[in-house]
């Protein structure tokens, strides 16, 4: 199932050349995800950074590093760091298949997001955003052709997270397109909100809660 928005003929960079994508009615499912095909879900995979409103690289540094207030509806996480916890979580996903396929039964490691968002990584100007989408737009691209080379055997290759028990190498796809999709659909909706002019929340902290 395809919807609309993922339709789209996907530009190969973000920018003013490009209309803004559509936001969807409401956040992607993981189910949704779990029904495609192998094809569709890797076609599906390949659009990266195409599903982010290019006007987030146009956002100055105090937008990119504000938080929102719960009652926005959009998520609490800065700009900022949304991008740059997507970044890791591609780095995260990239390896976990790769690893799911090269190795006999590997047991994944675990990252902590928080604490990751909580130690600074991601926070202010010298953490510019067009680095977190242009390694997201890279491992996509690369990961994507790779995965188009898998036999339904290497799909089903199995491996342990520590967390959720085994997983597949689709599971893991599975997860990896869900979560780009849906930390997206937050993304652009804090865009919208931003030039719509709803009010930010000034000097916010990020909150610990998991957010993924």
């Amino acid at each position: 199932m395809r919807g609309e928005w993922v339709d789209r003929p996907a530009p190969h960079t973000l920018g003013h050349a490009h209309p803004t994508p559509p936001q969807p009615p409401t956040q992607p499912k993981f189910t949704t995800f779990e029904s495609l095909t192998s094809d569709d879900l890797i076609a599906r995979y390949k659009i990266g950074v195409e599903h982010f409103d290019p006007r987030t690289l146009h956002l100055s540094d105090e937008q990119l590093d504000m938080a929102w207030l719960a009652s926005a509806g959009v998520g609490r996480w800065p700009v900022r760091v949304l991008l740059g916890h997507l970044a890791d979580a591609e780095l995260a996903f990239v390896l976990r298949m790769r690893q799911a396929v090269a190795e006999e039964n590997p047991t994944f490691a675990v990252w902590d997001e928080n604490a990751f968002i909580e130690s600074g990584l991601y926070h202010g100007p010298g953490h510019p955003i067009g680095a977190f989408i242009a390694a997201i737009y890279t491992l996509r691209k690369w990961t994507g052709e790779w995965l188009g080379t898998l036999t339904a055997a290497q799909l089903a290759r199995k491996a342990l997270h520590p967390v959720r028990g085994e997983q597949t190498t689709r599971i893991v796809l599975n997860y990896a397109a869900w979560h780009l999709e849906h930390h997206a659909w937050y993304l652009n909706a804090k865009v919208a909100r931003i030039h719509r002019g709803t009010p930010l929340e000034s000097g916010a902290t990020v909150p610990s809660a998991r957010a993924c």
